[in-house]
Order: structure tokens, then sequence, then C-alpha cells
């Protein structure tokens, strides 16, 4: 969306209070832990645009409190597997030699939007050292939900998703529904397959191709979950800029899902 149309669809300028305002009306409170998702566009023109919307989210959960925001650097993958950004199978080759290993420090996210890499960027935040599904986090438990990111298995037991959810977090979506913490569910619920994942990596100061095991994580499966987990009315929802926000607890998004899953394996017997 261009600057233009977003200005035509804002009636008045979103700001660093205004949109602080609005997220605690929805009901984000001092000393969450919130992880987030965020469509900047979504949100109306915004003076200071995404510095200003992480110095919004970061009064509301004052300084007590977390923000935690995906990161993830699926570029930095076998070629094989690009699938929407295929390049030629001669190509291969020069790209698994040559591609960047990964570095927390200092390897941009990709598709993650500007507020999550705004986020990535800001001082003090700290991010999980995972090739492929790293995590960024800024508070008081941003050192904790960060730590010890596994290579396998990387948005199950061990990782920040799960770190959140033992804090007993919330996911908030801002003008999208994006939502990571279904992939912890499908994890917990076996829901599916083992595949290889691989990528280069900085181990001892040395870049090295490794592969590990992952979840075939389908986000495909998420809608028809999304929906009954919001018709039981655990899902707040309600303005922030021009965006359309929901808020609710990762636990119990993440409990229903795994549940709902299982369910749904027994069943298929």
């Amino acid at each position: 969306m261009s600057e233009a149309d977003i200005i035509a669809r804002t009636d008045t300028p979103r700001t660093r209070a205004t949109l602080t305002g609005d997220l605690r009306r929805l009901g984000v409170q001092a000393g969450d832990t919130v992880i987030v998702h965020a469509s900047l566009s979504a949100l109306g023109w915004v003076a200071g645009g995404a510095v200003a919307v992480v110095q919004a989210l970061q009064d509301a959960v004052g300084p007590q409190g977390t923000l935690v925001v995906p990161t993830f650097t699926l570029h930095l993958t076998d070629p094989a597997g690009w699938g929407r950004r295929k390049v030629p199978q001669a190509w291969w080759p020069t790209i698994r030699a040559e591609l960047p290993a990964f570095d927390p420090a200092v390897t941009p996210s990709r598709g993650m939007g500007r507020v999550a890499e705004t986020l990535r960027t800001w001082p003090g935040a700290r991010r999980s050292d995972q090739p492929h599904s790293s995590f960024a986090a800024w508070g008081r438990h941003a050192a904790v939900i960060t730590a010890d990111h596994p290579r396998a298995f990387s948005l199950g037991e061990g990782s920040p998703l799960a770190r959140v959810y033992d804090l007993n977090g919330r996911v908030l979506l801002l003008g999208t529904e994006v939502n990571t913490s279904l992939h912890l569910a499908e994890v917990r619920a076996g829901h599916r397959p083992t595949v290889p994942f691989s990528g280069p990596v900085l181990e001892d100061g040395e870049r090295r191709w490794v592969t590990f095991d992952e979840a075939d994580y389908h986000e495909q499966a998420f809608p028809p979950v999304k929906a009954a987990f919001e018709a039981t009315g655990a899902v707040t929802r309600g303005p922030v800029g021009s965006a359309t926000a929901k808020l609710m607890s990762q636990r119990a998004l993440v409990d229903f899902a795994t549940q709902w899953w299982r369910d749904d394996m027994q069943e298929q017997g």
C-alpha cells in the first residue's frame, strides 16, 4: 500500500500517544509479556512510523513488560526448497556456498514487517540464535525468552514461543492474522511430519552448512482453529489506529489448538 493510500484512509494522524491509548483500551497492561504481529500500513498514517509504534508498545507494557517479535530469515535455507522465490537449479551450488551465515547481531529479518525489524535493532533488544526462526525481545524477560533457542523443531519446546507460554504471555495482532504461536501447538500435537532443514551458521567463528530436523509447519491449517478459538469469546477485538487489533492469552490459544489437532488426528484414525 502506498503512502498516499494510507493517508487517504486515515482520518487523523496516529501518534505514539494515541496508539498507546488504543492499546490500553484494548487491554494491554503494564508488565505484560506480549508477542506482537503488526502491519504498519494497517495502523494508518503514523507520525514517526515504526519507531512510534514500538515506542507506543513499550509505553503500554512499561519497564516491567516484555515485547517479542518474530525475526525469521527463511532466505538462509537450501534454495532447493524456496518455492515462491525459486531460482534456477544451476544456481544452487553457488548459493549454498556463498550465502552469508546467520548472525543474530547483523542478519536482517525478511518478510516480518517494519515494526518487527525496528524492535530487532532497538537498543537493549535481544535476539535468539536460530538460523531460520529467530525471535527478538525487548524488556524484562528478553534474555530468558531468547536464550538457548534450539535449531531442531525451532518453534516447539525450548523456543521463544514456549518461553512466552511459560510466562503466561499474550498475543497481540495489529491489522494482521499472522499468529506464529500456533506453530507451538502444531509441535505439541504431533500434527506435522518431520522434514530436514539446512542452512549456513557460524560455529567457532567459522561458516558451516548444517542440517537439522524441523516440523513441516502448515499455516494453511490455521483458519478453522482460529475461528473456533475466537468463537469461545477468548479474543478481545478493538481498534488500534486504523487497524482491527486482537488480544488473547497465548497459553489459552496454544492449549486450545493443541487439543483441537489431537482430536482431529484421533477422528482420522
